[in-house]
């Protein structure tokens, strides 16, 4: 992978920062707004399947160099579209699939620090994020439909975010929104002042290092489980996941540091 940890090589499209157990991702490619191409997506994938393989990650930040979060897919890109035959185009889309679902199904936590534009696929970000801060001048879209397509490999990811009634508006329309909406439609979880932004970061990932690092990860798992079972199926697979959390190393030491009135071992790492 062309990824480094505290630099830049001159191919990078993505730049890795670690603190302790807080994984900073930022997409490096501001000359084009961190648009996609089948680098960034080859990347972005293989970078958060690693991630969530590593034990010492306890929170991803997702975020973008210059001034905008991410624009899309890159204009040279999509241009070379124009050549490819049908199959072609589909082996690029079920790439693109595989490196949101990566994202989506990392066992980590994913923070979206979000700011300038998330448009098309950079909206598809912030839905396979599990908390999007954005600032308040942010711009958001699901612009597919202006150029004659349709944002059809983020759809999955986007309605499980905002539903159906709000895509049929956004996703026919093409039209641009601002940050007070995607809060209100539940595509952002918090806005904040740009001075404010890394603060309402650093405070969402302080509450995530706090709690259980195999809990949230099984919370994380059983969401999507839950939301496409019927009750019956889900009778049965939250009452295992919850007696299998109960009897996990970090399930009996957290009640027992309830019970004892204090700190559980996994925050002292």
């Amino acid at each position: 992978m062309r990824i480094v940890e505290r630099g830049l090589v001159p191919e990078a499209v993505l730049r890795l920062i670690r603190q302790a157990g807080r994984v900073r991702v930022t997409l490096t490619r501001p000359d084009v707004r961190n648009a996609f191409d089948a680098a960034l997506i080859a990347e972005l994938r293989d970078t958060f399947l690693a991630l969530g393989d590593d034990p010492s990650v306890r929170v991803v930040i997702l975020a973008g160099e210059g001034k905008a979060f991410c624009g899309g897919a890159d204009v040279n890109w999509m241009r070379a579209s124009l050549g490819l035959s049908e199959a072609e185009n589909v082996r690029d889309a079920e790439a693109m699939s595989d490196m949101y679902r990566a994202i989506d199904r990392c066992p980590k936590p994913v923070i979206a620090r979000v700011h300038g534009a998330a448009l098309g696929g950079g909206a598809g970000l912030c839905a396979v994020a599990d908390a999007v801060v954005a600032e308040g001048e942010t711009i958001f879209g699901f612009t597919e439909t202006k150029l004659g397509l349709i944002p059809a490999v983020i759809s999955p990811f986007v309605l499980a975010k905002i539903g159906v009634g709000n895509a049929r508006r956004l996703f026919l329309s093409g039209e641009r929104f601002d940050a007070h909406t995607a809060l209100a439609i539940g595509l952002v979880h918090e806005v904040a002042s740009g001075d404010a932004l890394d603060g309402t970061v650093d405070a969402i990932a302080a509450e995530l290092e706090s709690a259980s690092p195999a809990a949230v990860a099984a919370a994380k798992a059983l969401i999507p489980l839950v939301a496409a079972a019927s009750y019956e199926e889900s009778r049965a697979l939250t009452a295992r996941a919850i007696a299998r959390l109960r009897t996990s190393p970090e399930g009996q030491e957290g009640l027992r540091a309830f019970l004892e009135r204090r700190a559980p071992g996994w925050t002292a790492r």
